[in-house]
């Protein structure tokens, strides 16, 4: 941290400097890369890089179960000018789990806004869920997040982002944002979904209308991109009998997509698990309990 420091004729008779310039801050840089490949009937971890705040942990699973990447921003948050970027590849016939291992915080900001770019390839016949945990909004926050995957004609992949707009345990609200998340996947090259939600001022206003959030201060949507989608669609919508927030699924081609909101984060994280289950057949990663 830096600043440039004078006095006027009145202040130096005081003694008291005057700052002249805003501070130069430190801001969070991060990469991360992880990629796995098929060996026979094994798994293997092909490549592992991180540089920066940004942290890979491979924790042990059950036997049989897919390899599972935990990953973590060690600058403990994101606020304006910090750029993550996390890469994410499964070959050929492999399969990966990749999550989080907390909430991502974006603070509030001085100046500019954190920059998050998740990238995701998927080979042919692979498997790869992307379950972060929620990512929780500061009032006067700014954040510009991008998640592009790309994905072989055969792949498979459950992608999941759920944004929470405060604590509302401490009594939060988030009056003024910048928000911009985009969603781009591909599959062998050609765009099969494109998705985003822009927010540039109130959001506490903008979610207490009907027609957007209700009342609520949490948001998710989960997409399946798999042949056997559209087959899941009965079974998810059964499961959505047992949420507690809003929710709706929609099938179409090899596209499942399901949206959720709440009125809190804890419902909107029960929610999620209840439908992912239906949808994975096993229950989400433990670090979403610790």
């Amino acid at each position: 941290m830096s600043a440039v420091v004078a006095a006027n004729d009145q202040d130096a008779g005081q003694g008291l400097p005057v700052i002249q310039g805003a501070p130069v801050m430190q801001r969070a840089k991060g990469h991360a890369r992880i990629s796995f490949r098929r060996d026979g009937d094994a798994i293997r971890l092909r490549e592992f890089h991180q540089q920066g705040c940004c942290k890979i942990r491979l924790p042990r699973v059950e036997p049989g179960d897919p390899p599972e990447a935990v990953l973590l921003n060690t600058s403990g948050g994101v606020t304006g000018g910090d750029h993550l970027v996390f890469e994410v590849d499964i070959g050929a016939g492999a399969s990966a789990v990749v999550t989080t291992q907390a909430a991502e915080r974006i603070y509030r900001r001085l100046a500019g806004a954190g920059r998050i770019e998740n990238r995701l390839t998927v080979g042919a016949g692979a498997r790869l869920d992307w379950l972060p945990q929620e990512t929780i909004l500061f009032d006067r926050s700014a954040l510009d997040r991008n998640l592009e995957v790309d994905l072989a004609e055969d792949a498979s992949a459950l992608l999941l982002e759920s944004i929470v707009f405060g604590r509302g345990a401490m009594g939060e609200t988030v009056k003024t944002l910048s928000l911009a998340d985009r969603w781009r996947v591909r599959r062998g090259g050609r765009l099969v979904f494109a998705d985003g939600i822009s927010i540039d001022g109130d959001a506490a206003t903008l979610l207490g209308r009907g027609a957007t959030g209700g009342g609520a201060t949490a948001a998710a949507t989960l997409v399946l991109l798999d042949k056997a989608a559209g087959a899941r669609l009965e079974a998810v919508r059964a499961a959505l009998e047992g949420t507690r927030g809003e929710t709706g699924a929609s099938a179409w081609g090899e596209i499942l997509c399901v949206r959720f909101l709440a009125a809190t984060s804890q419902i909107l994280r029960q929610d999620i698990e209840i439908v992912a289950k239906a949808i994975r057949g096993r229950p989400m990663s433990r670090v979403w309990h610790c």
